[in-house]
Order: structure tokens, then C-alpha cells, then sequence
């Protein structure tokens, strides 16, 4: 299973949700985020959210939808919008993906730092329950039970 998560700046929601996606899928599945007008860096508050997982922080990058496209050899069975902004930015993908929308608040539109580390915490925790709920649904490799 692939599956790839769009933003509008590909620095905080969708990053996250890549590196949740990663680590709760265990193997099963290959993550990717992108961002229809990427900021070019991650957010400090969402590599400290991705720091509490099995996962390198460092391997993550603000990167284009058109980049990642080009990148991957092969289509995408699910794209994931995370912002509403970016829901309508996809346009036709290859292999025809099926489409999913969540329309994510963005935490890294906060400026008190208090206040976005809390909108940060919050917005981890609502992408763990999601993907958690969709992780069922998801094939598992031969052998898994």
C-alpha cells in the first residue's frame, strides 16, 4: 500500500502524518507527504512530535507534489488531503488514486509558542487516531495476522 498526504507547505500536518503513517504501518505500508506550495523546511514543533516515534526525524523534507510524483516509481493507491487548501490541488494523479480529506486546523500558523506547541501536540494526536482507525483497512504483508 502507498499512501500520500498533501499540505499546502508540506512542514508540519502532512509531514507528520507521513512519519505516523511509517511507524504504525510497520512495513506494511510506504508513506509520502507533499505540498502544493512547500515552505522547503519542516517545522521544529512537528520534528519534535515525529521525535517520539520509532522513526529518524531527520529523513523528512518539505518537498513539491510535482517533485514526489516524479520521484516515485510507482502510483499512489491512496492520497490523503490535510488542509483544505490543498484539497483541490491534487488534480488527476496516476493509477487514480482513491482520495480521502481531512481538513486539519495548521499549527505552525500560531505564533505564541506556547499555543502552538499545544495545537502541535493536539494535531499529532488527531493524525495518530485517524490513521490508527484507517490501519484495519490497510493490507498487511503475507504472514501477518
Amino acid at each position: 500500500m502507498r499512501v500520500l498526504f498533501v499540505c499546502t507547505g508540506n512542514s508540519a500536518r502532512s509531514i507528520m502524518a507521513e512519519a505516523l503513517m511509517e511507524a504504525l504501518g510497520a512495513g506494511a505500508v510506504v508513506a509520502a507527504s507533499a505540498g502544493s506550495h512547500p515552505t522547503g523546511r519542516v517545522h521544529p514543533l512537528a520534528l519534535a512530535q515525529i521525535a517520539l516515534l520509532p522513526v529518524d526525524p531527520s529523513r523528512f523534507s518539505s518537498k513539491s507534489l510535482e517533485c514526489v510524483l516524479a520521484g516515485s516509481s510507482q502510483p499512489f493507491d491512496l492520497v490523503i488531503t490535510v488542509c483544505d487548501n490543498a484539497a483541490g490541488s491534487c488534480g488527476t494523479l496516476p493509477g487514480d488514486p482513491a482520495r480521502l480529506h481531512w481538513g486539519l486546523s495548521d499549527p505552525a500558523a500560531l505564533r505564541d509558542p506556547a499555543e502552538a506547541q499545544r495545537a502541535f501536540a493536539a494535531c499529532f494526536a488527531d493524525l495518530r487516531e485517524r490513521i490508527s482507525l484507517l490501519m484495519p483497512d490497510l493490507p498487511r504483508p503475507a504472514g501477518d495476522g
